[in-house]
């Protein structure tokens, strides 16, 4: 009797305690990263913390092309085929490259006269799939560019930007300069010399994927770790708060990403708002023509260059776009945004109305910030003589001739 007793409370035993553990397990995967696992470091919480107050805007913003604007590849995240017929770019009759399913992951694999040549993974994909997507591959501690990326809006695999057309290479270098603006960490462990031009190298798999909380409003430990211990205090502590900013600290927040190419004087990734950005990247000192600047990765420099922006001292990006949820095809809601300045019955409304139509009103970005070819990213799709323009609408609010013709009345 007494061994059953003892037996019974064993497994009461047993049972108590695989409840408390298993009550510990649900409880970690639920709650947000402990302070100081953050790979930036203890002074960061991680996005995920941001959802137990901010939930709404978080679920938003995970359907951002800045959150999916870096992944880990897989077929949930690369936006082309890898079925038989439509896996396949051709740079000549003989050459082509394949992409395939193999055991060990999906690859890019080089065939001259259908003999297996060279084959990469596909470990990394840039771009969020509303336009272009291009992919990487780990080699050791340094990371290279696949010679095919998928541009979605034909439905078709394509040549890598900067890569030859009639060449298949797998040997572009991705330095830390790429990732800055398309994830929100990745750890640096060396950087060497290669043929004159220099060479980073990563720490494999350590990086934070697509552009999340903390890259736009700095280190979030101190203001969670205040707002979970008084969760009656409103009023945000211990992180910038946007209305705080000047004009100008705000326009640099968007500017690490949002302002050209130039090499960082120090990774831009600590670069927190409210900070001198001159202490990030290097300041662009000329005042070049605004019809020549690029518009892939320039919005910064047409926007300031705007008469809308100059004759303002209050507009920023932020005027006109609100980085937490996706509103890029609603040009209604942009209008809205242009016509809080250029109201109807003002004198500063389009005087093309009458000529136009009301149609207008829903739309006054395609014609005053149409879509133009970018000469810096372009892609070659199958079968096409010539790449295919890549098209980014300008942020150099204006008046383009002709761009209203759609509007006209019939």
């Amino acid at each position: 009797m007494k061994n059953r007793t003892m037996r019974s409370n064993r497994g009461v035993w047993m049972v108590t305690a695989i409840a408390a553990l298993v009550t510990v397990f649900v409880q970690c995967m639920q709650q947000p990263a402990a302070a100081g696992t953050d790979l930036r470091g203890a002074g960061y919480a991680g996005a995920e913390a941001c959802r137990s107050c901010h939930a709404n805007i978080y679920d938003s913003y995970l359907h951002t092309a800045h959150n999916r604007s870096t992944a880990p590849a897989n077929e949930g995240t690369i936006k082309g085929s890898f079925e038989r017929d439509s896996n396949e770019y051709y740079y000549q009759p003989h050459v082509k490259v394949a992409m395939e399913r193999r055991d060990s992951g999906l690859y890019q694999v080089a065939y001259l006269n259908n003999q297996e040549q060279q084959a990469f993974r596909f470990d990394l994909v840039v771009g969020s799939g509303r336009k272009a997507q291009t992919f990487l591959y780990y080699q050791d501690d340094k990371v290279f560019q696949l010679p095919v990326s998928y541009f979605v809006p034909m439905q078709r695999w394509a040549n890598s930007p900067n890569y030859p057309a009639k060449q298949v290479r797998f040997d572009r270098n991705i330095p830390i300069g790429c990732f800055e603006c398309h994830s929100s960490y990745i750890r640096r462990t060396n950087v060497s010399a290669q043929d004159g031009f220099r060479v980073d190298h990563f720490d494999q798999g350590k990086i934070i994927y697509g552009i999340d909380c903390e890259r736009c409003h700095g280190p979030a430990a101190q203001h969670v770790q205040f707002h979970q211990a008084n969760p009656t205090e409103k009023t945000a502590q211990h992180i910038p708060v946007q209305a705080s900013l000047t004009r100008q600290q705000k326009m640099d927040v968007c500017a690490t990403c949002h302002s050209g190419l130039r090499e960082s004087i120090k990774p831009t990734f600590r670069f927190t708002p409210g900070a001198q950005l001159s202490e990030f990247l290097p300041p662009d000192t000329t005042k070049p023509d605004p019809n020549a600047i690029d518009v892939h990765g320039n919005q910064v420099q047409l926007l300031q260059a705007s008469a809308c922006f100059e004759n303002s001292i209050t507009m920023d990006c932020s005027s006109c776009h609100n980085p937490h949820t996706t509103e890029r095809t609603n040009m209604a809601v942009f209008s809205q945004r242009c016509m809080s300045c250029h109201q109807q019955s003002g004198n500063a409304f389009c005087p093309k109305e009458k000529e136009l139509g009301a149609g207008i009103r829903a739309n006054c970005i395609d014609c005053h910030m149409p879509a133009k070819e970018s000469h810096v990213i372009s892609l070659q799709s199958q079968g096409s003589m010539q790449p295919t323009p890549n098209l980014v609408r300008t942020h150099l609010i204006g008046i383009y001739p002709g761009e209203g013709n759609r509007f006209k009345k019939l």
